[in-house]
């Protein structure tokens, strides 16, 4: 992708203090060949997601972050929604606990007893260039269920506790040489390397 190539010539700002999805985002935009700076080594910027929907939040954090950093930022905004709990918890996926066990607790309780597990990852990336004020965005589902006790290590977020469909394991069990290529994310970031190619 020598063409995308040259949108990036002092690389590209991951706008996120997430290590966990930085790893992921270089792995799944190694194609571009750029360098891809965590945010906080460059600048520390907390932006406030006052968005409706997971497209607006990754708005608001790459335009933030690109402006301050004055070259194209790349973020995200993910979550899970579940069926049974009126496609809950969505954009306020992370704000639910303030850990990643609290979280996968409080999933648990709020689905004791509950028959249908259907659920789905969402996440959107945005990709803003400050010098033609232009950003991209796609957006990005896995589907699966949450199932009923965590199981693996792997991962992050949810991951223990969420199957995909076609696979007997979870997020938090499936190798991230496989998640990195199935998961919501990389639904997202093949569709915005389809763009930039």
């Amino acid at each position: 992708m020598t063409g995308a190539n040259s949108l990036f010539p002092e690389g590209l700002v991951f706008a996120s203090g997430n290590r966990n999805k930085y790893a992921e985002v270089v792995d799944l935009f190694a194609p571009l060949g750029i360098g891809i700076l965590f945010g906080p080594d460059l600048l520390t910027l907390d932006v406030e997601e006052t968005g409706t929907s997971y497209m607006s939040n990754a708005r608001l954090k790459a335009r933030e972050w690109a402006l301050k950093a004055g070259i194209p930022a790349l973020a995200d905004d993910s979550g899970v929604e579940v069926r049974a709990l009126g496609w809950k918890p969505g954009i306020y996926s992370a704000r639910m606990a303030p850990d990643d066990p609290g979280r996968v607790h409080w999933m648990l309780d709020a689905m004791k007893g509950m028959e249908d597990r259907y659920a789905k990852y969402v996440a959107s990336f945005a990709l803003f260039f400050p010098r033609e004020s232009l950003c991209l965005v796609t957006e990005g589902e896995c589907h699966g269920e949450i199932v009923q006790k965590p199981s693996g290590s792997h991962g992050f977020g949810y991951d223990p506790i969420f199957a995909p469909f076609g696979f007997s394991a979870t997020f938090g069990e499936i190798p991230d040489v496989i998640k990195r290529k199935i998961s919501h994310r990389a639904v997202a970031g093949y569709r915005l390397l389809d763009i930039l190619s």
